[in-house]
């Protein structure tokens, strides 16, 4: 259990923020299948993407670990060799929706497991779409455990309404095992880490955009060639960090090296919209990926209205942005938020119910989130049901530093999930945090 208290100093100094998570996995996952010897730098080295990694040491990759540094030995397309047993992703539904698509074309079968979160959560989005290009799986009601038949697929041709970064990765891992073009239609942009690793990797890809969609096509079994990766710091992870400075008075924190894509940057503008002050500077572009530094102040924060399209590119940032909007001096609106309920927990009762601990008053009605921290209501409990999800944990940690009474975060184990040295790094810049 962890022990967020309130602080009184504010947050300041600078902070290392963690390699981007979804990056991270895909540094494992294509050097993998590619041709040679790759150097990942600064990787994130959490829970998560050590599953990853085992996963593929389990299919007879050589990865050597180094510090905060990896040596890939890929060996081809078609150079995995069949696990001896499960193989087990923990937490990671990244992987498991990444390594279906991956493993649905290969020569061998293999079966995913994971932890009792993961097990929990579907995978008929990425299992659907691959059976009708001849894919065979044998599953729990679409859940995991679940086997993999691999098999020779068709060629796929999907068009891809959910908004989905791992559905359409998982569906491009499938395509590079398969003869012939393969077209996934995008129609809500979501992350493109994936395709532009695999551009960068010698892919035959080729994305064009019509009005506001993107039309992926990719020509399969073409090898992939090796190149390092430097893993740029994870927004999603810095958030926790921008949050508890803008919130807390006296508060001037500086991140470095920030991943800013614009198809995952929707926090900062959301923050924005809300009044807070956020410097963006020195913008370069490492491995495609767009980066910047950040000088955060605290700010008197005013509430939003948030619509569908923004939450496509800050899902997973709810969490953290709904304890902003609660010290903000006026009401707060997030809609479209149905995917919150399908993470690693249902994250959108789970915020709602711990605010409403909190004393802080929301409503959930259909996919949409109200929060009004004007009307004052009675705290009514320390303790924080987190339901393993290391991003509710993280959250209301940062909401404890600044509310005034000790919170309890249950589960918090499962911070390691995403950010081993979240505790540490909070407390090092002025957080009041105990385990």
């Amino acid at each position: 259990m962890l022990t967020s208290s309130k602080i009184s100093g504010g947050i300041n100094g600078n902070v290392n923020i963690p390699g981007d998570k979804s990056i991270s996995h895909r540094s494992i996952i294509i050097p993998s299948i590619s041709n040679g010897f790759t150097e990942i730098d600064n990787i994130l080295l959490s829970e998560d993407v050590m599953n990853t990694m085992n996963a593929f040491r389990a299919m007879g990759v050589k990865i050597i670990k180094n510090n905060n540094k990896l040596l890939i030995e890929g060996k081809g397309l078609n150079s995995l060799t069949s696990p001896t047993s499960e193989i087990n992703l923990g937490n990671s539904g990244t992987t498991a929706r990444l390594l279906t698509g991956l493993l649905s074309s290969q020569n061998f079968n293999s079966i995913l497991i994971g932890d009792i979160s993961l097990s929990k959560r579907p995978m008929d989005r990425i299992i659907q779409p691959l059976e009708k290009v001849g894919a065979s799986f044998k599953s729990n009601d679409s859940k995991l455990p679940l086997e993999i038949f691999g098999t020779k697929l068709r060629n796929i041709n999907y068009d891809l309404a959910l908004p989905s970064a791992q559905v359409k990765s998982g569906l491009m891992l499938a395509s590079l095992n398969i003869e012939g073009t393969n077209k996934i239609i995008e129609r809500n942009i979501t992350r493109n880490h994936t395709e532009i690793m695999l551009e960068s990797f010698g892919a035959d890809i080729d994305i064009k955009k019509i009005e506001n969609e993107n039309h992926i096509y990719i020509n399969g079994q073409k090898e992939l060639y090796s190149k390092n990766i430097f893993v740029p710091s994870d927004l999603s992870s810095a958030a926790f960090f921008i949050v508890a400075t803008l919130i807390n008075k006296n508060s001037l924190l500086k991140i470095d090296g920030i991943n800013i894509n614009p198809t995952r940057n929707g926090i900062l503008k959301a923050l924005n919209m809300m009044g807070a002050q956020i410097k963006v500077n020195n913008k370069r572009t490492i491995n495609g990926e767009l980066i910047a530094d950040l000088e955060i102040k605290s700010s008197d924060l005013v509430g939003c209205e948030l619509d569908e399209d923004i939450a496509r590119l800050m899902i997973d940032e709810y969490p953290i942005l709904s304890i902003a909007a609660s010290f903000a001096s006026s009401p707060s609106l997030f809609k479209g938020l149905g995917e919150l309920k399908i993470k690693e927990s249902n994250r959108l009762e789970l915020i709602r119910n711990n605010l409403d601990k909190c004393g802080i008053f929301s409503e959930i009605e259909g996919e949409n989130l109200f929060i009004d921290p004007t009307k004052k209501s009675k705290f009514k409990s320390n303790k924080i049901d987190t339901n393993f999800d290391h991003r509710i944990a993280m959250s209301f940690a940062i909401m404890g530093t600044r509310l005034g009474t000790d919170l309890n975060i249950l589960n918090s184990e499962y911070i390691k999930t995403s950010f081993p040295k979240f505790v540490q790094n909070l407390n090092a810049v002025g957080g009041n945090l105990t385990e």
